[in-house]
């Protein structure tokens, strides 16, 4: 540890800020289902996310040494151009938290490193097959396969309760969504988690702290985790309200489908070692349970802003990255003047957020969000569901305007009898 610099320490502060804008930007992941079906307290929620989250990130160091180790040319690497590519992606986390976006904090952080990394050592610094195998492959397959196995998860919940007593069956999903729950927070802590350990490695290697091809130390580990495990704490409170509420309604069946869909995927990504967002395999299978109860509908206009924002985030994290390496390159002025852009818009960003003030009190308020041409069209043609457990479903709008047209709020009055 004796090379480590002012600039080195800089890197690693910087990278647990990171890390806590990740727990608190992906908190919905775990638990926004879990509070918005009523099956958790939304404190008790994110503390029990919050602890998993730590414990899951001493359970492997796959996807840290895929960062540290196989995204960019660990041996051209200054420590600035990691602290570049944080400024990028703790910004972008923080945009998208203000407007209530589920985007995906690794694909910032991913892009942030990309971007800096270009910028500093060229395109050749940057292992293209590492990328498409391990970062944008999982990126596109993992909601697709999330949502499909959700929606046929929630089917198959349906079907096989149709003749349970309604009641006694919802109690038995919620406490079955309070534990796919817990195993989301704990794949969350094993694969987001890691992604800052193999960050703040990568600083150590470049700054000459450890030798190169090591595996986290365990302060790194361990900081990690509890960075994570506090931002989880707080609450992403923007973003659950969105993920429970805004692309869906779901039921207690739905969710449990949904979180235990998400957890196998994310699990079986973190063994495999990719960089999976475990924001777009939630997403992917709450629009995936969505879809799969009668009558339910995805409300596409949010769903749509949330694609947007996927598309974004990898090339929006490297530009920003990218101009952040640019003024570093000046020297410690640079490097000073980044810090002190980076600290006012956070505080500028935080401050435009206490206009619309969103906590634990008014996580389960439905946002004000048109239901759109789609949802209404999808809605009108579903046919009302017939299942015992389903009696809690919003009722389909053709069957609203049918009684509306039928039973019309005047009767007219009766013709006067014929006098003789």
């Amino acid at each position: 540890m004796e090379n480590f610099s002012l600039i080195l320490a800089i890197v690693v502060v910087t990278a647990l800020a990171f890390d806590f804008t990740n727990g608190f930007h992906d908190t919905a992941n775990a638990m926004a289902t879990t509070i918005s079906t009523g099956a958790l307290k939304p404190k008790v929620a994110v503390a029990m996310s919050a602890v998993l989250n730590l414990v899951g990130a001493f359970l492997s160091v796959e996807v840290a040494n895929t960062i540290s180790k196989g995204l960019v040319d660990e041996t051209g690497i200054r420590p600035e151009v990691i602290f570049a590519a944080l400024v990028g992606a703790i910004l972008w986390n923080l945009l998208t938290w203000l407007v209530g976006l589920p985007s995906s904090s690794s694909h910032a952080l991913m892009g942030g490193l990309i971007g800096a990394t270009i910028a500093s050592a060229g395109m050749g610094a940057v292992h293209g097959g590492v990328l498409v195998t391990k970062v944008l492959i999982p990126a596109i397959a993992a909601p697709l396969v999330a949502g499909v196995a959700a929606m046929l998860a929630t089917r198959l919940s349906y079907r096989l309760g149709r003749k349970a007593d309604g009641k006694a069956a919802e109690k038995g999903y919620r406490a079955g969504q309070i534990a796919s729950a817990g195993l989301v927070s704990l794949a969350h802590g094993t694969n987001d988690a890691q992604k800052t350990m193999g960050i703040i490695t990568l600083a150590l290697v470049a700054g000459g702290a450890v030798a190169p091809d090591s595996d986290p130390p365990l302060w790194v580990i361990l900081t990690a985790g509890l960075a994570i495990a506090l931002g989880t704490y707080l609450g992403g409170w923007r973003i659950i309200r969105t993920m429970g509420k805004g692309l869906t309604d779901l039921q207690p069946q739905q969710g449990f489908a949904a979180q235990t869909s998400a957890a196998t995927v994310i699990l079986a990504s973190s063994h495999l070692g990719f960089s999976l967002s475990t924001t777009h395999s939630v997403s992917g299978s709450v629009m995936g349970a969505g879809l799969g109860r009668k009558g339910g509908v995805v409300r596409w206009s949010t769903a749509t802003r949330m694609f947007v924002a996927w598309g974004l985030t990898l090339p929006a994290a490297a530009l920003v990255g990218a101009l952040a390496e640019y003024v570093t390159g000046f020297g410690s002025w640079g490097t000073a003047v980044v810090a002190v852009f980076l600290i006012a818009s956070s505080a500028a960003i935080w401050k435009i957020s206490r206009r619309e003030h969103v906590d634990h009190n008014n996580v389960n308020d439905h946002p004000d969000e048109p239901a759109g041409v789609v949802t209404a069209a999808i809605a009108a043609v579903t046919p009302p569901p017939t299942d015992a457990m389903t009696e809690s479903a919003p009722e389909p709008v053709s069957e609203t305007l049918t009684a509306t047209i039928a039973s019309p709020a005047t009767e007219p009055a009766a013709s006067p009898a014929p006098t003789a």
